[in-house]
């Protein structure tokens, strides 16, 4: 059950192509005009020059502040951006309703640690897909190609390491609340709150459009060699949705599983465990196939709780 109740005619299956081509528009709208807003905002806030921001943003600065600044303008650019242009286009296009309180309503503590179980479990056998998809070599004829991917992959990764090598507390607590919340609620409302049901709806299949939004949801952050583990999560999230109908668990499944990352990273940082990100083969395959079988297992107990909930209202 996914709730997304719309009775727009541009939301017939009939006008599916429309229907996509203006949510791309929205959100690339919305993208643009709040990543143009934060840059506006940043000599402000930060007191900063607008050349000194164009330079942090563009070729890297040692600005005392540069990590504030790519952090605040990831935020506005990034998760706000997504939580947006998910409320304008269900609204103003589809005009649906997302039902915020049946949603809410619905959360119970056992199915949250259902949840926390199955993202664990998940994220163990996701160890499997880094490594496949970090290992994957291209055929000779498209070493350029490679060869691109590989400098594109490279770029990102030097990107958030630099986001993530907090220096303080309070850049940890921005790191989470930017990477972890704000990208958490933004990316789900969007993905799996606007595009997964209406996916669902053309495809006349609620596993096409759990799918097909995981993929679409990973090639947005432009990614190759994370392109597989990001579908997966995707997927997660999805099902989580599917089986709850409620946005809620996966907003908290997807905030966890960053936020969990940045405390790692700053945890290495500062010496009380290893953890790095280029790091792969970390988990052996057994160990991961079984996180796998433990997934589907606690998928099925996590979707009767759901039922039996549903039953009973």
């Amino acid at each position: 059950m996914q709730i997304y109740k719309t009775q727009s005619p541009i939301a017939s299956r009939s006008n599916w192509l429309l229907s996509l081509v203006v949510l791309i528009l929205v959100t690339f709208g919305v993208l643009a005009l709040l990543q143009g807003l934060a840059v506006v905002l940043v000599p402000k806030i930060f007191s900063i020059s607008l050349d000194e921001t164009i330079a942090i943003l563009t070729v890297g600065s040692s600005h005392p502040q540069a990590r504030f600044v790519f952090l605040f303008v990831q935020g506005l650019a990034g998760g706000l951006s997504f939580f947006i242009a998910g409320i304008l286009y269900s609204k103003l296009v589809d005009r649906a309703d997302f039902q915020w309180k049946q949603q809410v309503a619905t959360i119970e503590f056992k199915s949250i640690v259902l949840m926390i179980l199955i993202l664990i479990a998940g994220i163990i056998f996701n160890s499997v897909l880094i490594d496949w998809n970090a290992d994957f070599v291209f055929p000779e004829s498209l070493s350029q190609l490679e060869k691109y991917l590989r400098e594109k992959e490279d770029q990102l990764l030097g990107l958030t390491k630099f986001l993530t090598d907090f220096d303080s507390i309070t850049e940890v607590l921005a790191g989470i609340f930017v990477i972890g919340i704000l990208a958490g609620l933004g990316e789900e409302v969007l993905f799996r709150g606007v595009l997964q049901p209406k996916l669902s709806g053309y495809f006349n299949n609620v596993h096409a459009g759990v799918w097909v939004a995981a993929v679409i949801f990973s090639a947005i952050h432009l990614q190759f060699y994370g392109f597989l583990p990001r579908v997966f999560l995707g997927a997660i999230f999805g099902y989580l949705y599917v089986y709850s109908g409620s946005l809620v668990y996966p907003i908290l499944a997807h905030i966890l599983n960053n936020t969990f990352t940045v405390i790692m990273l700053y945890l290495n940082k500062i010496g009380i465990l290893e953890f790095d990100l280029e790091e792969t083969g970390q988990v052996p395959i057994l160990m991961a196939f079984a996180g796998l079988i433990g997934m589907i297992l606690l998928f099925r107990v996590f979707k009767n709780e759901q039922s039996q909930l549903a039953t009973h209202e």
